[in-house]
């Protein structure tokens, strides 16, 4: 894996998990969900673009 893919998700998971303190965990599942599909909307616009 290349680590200009890698380490951003990380940080995503961590600031996720930062904010994600204070939520309940449907909450939680929501918020991760909207985040993977606007990651993965982001991935395929960059890889259309190549």
């Amino acid at each position: 894996m290349r680590p200009d893919i890698v380490i951003p998700v990380l940080m995503g998971c961590a600031l996720l998990w930062w904010i994600g303190r204070g939520m309940n965990w449907s909450t939680r599942l929501i918020v991760a969900a909207i985040t993977l599909v606007v990651i993965m909307g982001i991935l395929l616009l960059e890889r259309s673009l190549n």
